[in-house]
């Protein structure tokens, strides 16, 4: 049996990551809804009963539809990057290097929400994202 590209391990690591933030959700969103007595009301505006919830339970659910999002690049380029065959100390560092901003990223967002904290988070990430999605793009020339 052949081992698994390296490439492979920080997008699983996400993932992952993205079920913790999804358990978490759930073990905070359904003690609200339940301890708010709400009724559930599929012809109400989307997200709108959501908003009668604390915001610290939002904040999770939140958490994860951003999981859900610029992710999605990250997997698409660690893919990439695996199927041609990078596995250079540099992918691989950044690849970790998002995975890491990521989960900080969830943290700040889910524990205290501090906006520009979190924003600093997230364009560092993204700056990490670009400069890998670079590196696959000069490897396909």
């Amino acid at each position: 049996m052949q081992a698994a590209h390296p490439m492979l391990a920080p997008a699983i690591a996400l993932v992952l990551w993205t079920f913790v933030i999804w358990l978490w959700m759930y073990a905070t969103r359904i003690p609200a809804i339940q301890k708010a007595r709400m009724v559930l009301d599929p012809y109400r505006v989307k997200g709108e009963q959501m908003a009668e919830l604390p915001p610290q339970v939002r904040w999770k659910a939140d958490n994860y539809n951003h999981l859900m999002e610029q992710p999605t690049l990250f997997y698409a380029v660690v893919l990439l990057l695996a199927l041609i065959g990078d596995a250079s100390t540099a992918s691989l560092a950044l690849a970790w290097t998002y995975v890491g901003l990521r989960v900080v990223h969830s943290l700040v967002q889910t524990l205290i929400n501090k906006i520009e904290v979190r924003f600093v988070v997230f364009a560092v990430s993204s700056l990490v994202l670009l400069a890998l999605a670079v590196r696959a793009a000069l490897q396909l020339c």
